[in-house]
């Protein structure tokens, strides 16, 4: 079960650190210039059309993750810690 809005950070903790430059720019475009939340969830879930700004494999991963083949209990944002590199 994915509960709305949580889902794109949820899927950023998973997947950020394998993900190249350009699909970080899409990333950052997705969660920064629709102006709901609940837009991305409807897309990622296939309840809305995604629009084709919006189409690219950041969509398609997002939308893999959202079908949460795996069952995993996800009803709560993850701490942001996983954004922060360790002190070198």
């Amino acid at each position: 079960l994915i509960l709305g809005p949580p889902l794109p950070s949820l899927f950023a903790k998973e997947n950020l650190n394998r993900m190249s430059e350009q699909q970080l720019n899409l990333y950052d475009r997705l969660i920064n210039e629709p102006s709901n939340d609940w837009d991305i969830y409807y897309w990622a879930t296939e309840a809305k059309p995604t629009p084709a700004e919006f189409e690219n494999d950041v969509m398609a991963m997002l939308r893999e993750f959202a079908k949460n083949k795996k069952r995993e209990q996800r009803l709560r944002q993850p701490d942001l810690e996983y954004l922060f590199e360790p002190p070198r």
